[in-house]
């Protein structure tokens, strides 16, 4: 989406943001050596409703000033829990709304959109926040986008190649977290649910491993996103089952700690 660049014009620097309805974290990247470089967590916390949220990207935007300087590329990533897997043997793009009305509420009104994860012959649809694309069309003219568990599923099932051993992760955010079933590059569950105490986390973690037949006693949990060993929800997981941990992130090799690594772990990989 953005205009071809000459050798001689390219910065090798990229810009990728994670919007959600409590705030924005961004990195940039070199993209010679595939690194990030920065990384910034902004948290609106809780706002009147009749404030546009674009105005408070505003402050942001005035407050960092690598989000206003140039890239080659800018991606945007949505992060809601208002997206579902389609594989492409029974995809239409003509029915995207059609995937999601099983899972969240959609009106017509609602502007759908769709990634295509080819490697796995997949697609996710989902609902992005269409007033923050136009907000950052007003930034940045041109950039990509797409859906925050598109890059968690696709990094998920790339790191389980060659692994036969069915594993749960779970990827935790403020108000809703993923369940995600992998098997050797297959995708054989993934569902999100919103949370508001760590009764509620347990809860549709081992009502999924009964489904699935997952015995809490023996499959193997790992944990990611906004957690660590000192939430209440890795200790109420702790509690009910046996192999859970923290997702080990000894792979990604940056500047940035374990904690810092897991908790954006998607934005660093988009």
């Amino acid at each position: 989406m953005w205009q071809n660049t000459s050798i001689i014009d390219k910065m090798y620097r990229k810009l990728s943001i994670q919007v959600s309805l409590n705030g924005l974290s961004f990195a940039t990247f070199d993209t010679l050596i595939n690194k990030p470089l920065t990384l910034q967590k902004i948290t609106l916390g809780k706002f009147e409703k009749n404030i546009r949220i674009e105005d408070l990207f505003s402050e942001a935007f005035l407050k960092y000033p690598e989000l206003k300087a140039n890239y080659d590329e800018v991606v945007i990533v949505h992060s809601n829990n208002l997206s579902t897997f389609v594989p492409t043997a029974l995809f239409d793009e003509e029915y995207l709304g059609s995937y999601l009305q099983f899972n969240t509420k959609v009106f017509e009104t609602d502007f759908f959109a769709f990634d295509q994860l080819e490697k796995y012959e997949m697609n996710n649809v989902y609902i992005p926040y269409v007033n923050m694309n136009n907000y950052f069309i007003d930034q940045f003219g041109t950039f990509d986008y797409k859906h925050s568990n598109t890059v968690l599923i696709e990094k998920l099932l790339d790191l389980s190649r060659n692994n036969d051993e069915r594993k749960m992760f779970v990827h935790v955010s403020e108000t809703h977290f993923e369940i995600i079933v992998l098997q050797n590059q297959k995708l054989e569950f993934y569902n999100s649910f919103e949370y508001k105490t760590p009764e509620d986390f347990i809860y549709y973690i081992l009502f999924t491993a009964e489904q699935l037949y997952l015995n809490p006693e023996n499959f193997k949990l790992e944990l990611l996103g906004n957690i660590n060993e000192e939430s209440s929800l890795f200790q109420m997981a702790f509690k009910y089952v046996r192999n859970v941990s923290l997702m080990n992130m000894n792979f990604m090799f940056n500047s940035f700690n374990e904690n810092e690594n897991r908790e954006h772990f998607i934005l660093l990989h988009s």
